[in-house]
């Protein structure tokens, strides 16, 4: 028994997979679940293990997402220095994905486990929302409670003159950190 459930396991990692690179967009926990005939935790467990093989996987406020290992365009990044309390966060990632950039991540410097990145993957003020409301729904504190305000966030888009001009805003809002 404990081998057909392994094999049982192995095919629907497999389809997981697959279809994690034909999805445009994210998967949710829950949308993965229903295709499999499981629950949201075994594909949890599954996504784990996948991630254990170095599949590139990731987690997002809006489901996982299959990373392609090529982008088909030049990305640029720039990672970049913020300071703000929660009641801001909503005009700070829309000033950045109104300029045509996408947030990444947020990163803070936690005193006991260093560096701490969650994953935030916005790109228009839609998914903004989206994240948001997850917040809202969930209770769960933001990283920048933790240190006060001052945080960083990994921004990328198709042009640097994108990243800067989200910069420019930001600095306009008082929200960048001056150097």
């Amino acid at each position: 028994m404990n081998q057909t459930n392994k094999m049982i396991g192995s095919k629907r990692r497999t389809a997981i997979l697959s279809w994690l690179q034909e999805h445009k967009g994210a998967l949710t926990g829950s949308e993965l679940a229903e295709k499999a005939g499981v629950s949201r935790q075994v594909i949890v467990q599954d996504i784990s293990l996948l991630k254990a093989k170095n599949e590139p996987i990731m987690a997002t406020s809006q489901g996982y997402i299959y990373l392609e290992e090529e982008p088909k365009n030049k990305i640029y990044q720039r990672i970049i220095a913020c300071e703000h309390g929660p009641e801001q966060t909503q005009e700070e990632l829309e000033c950045i994905v109104d300029q045509g950039v996408t947030v990444r991540n947020v990163i803070i410097e936690h005193p006991v486990y260093g560096d701490l990145k969650a994953s935030i993957m916005v790109s228009n003020r839609s998914e903004v929302i989206q994240f948001l409301n997850k917040i809202k729904m969930t209770n769960a504190p933001y990283l920048l409670n933790l240190t006060n305000g001052v945080h960083l966030h990994t921004i990328e888009a198709d042009q640097e003159e994108k990243l800067e001009a989200a910069y420019q805003k930001l600095k306009e809002l008082g929200i960048i950190i001056n150097s």
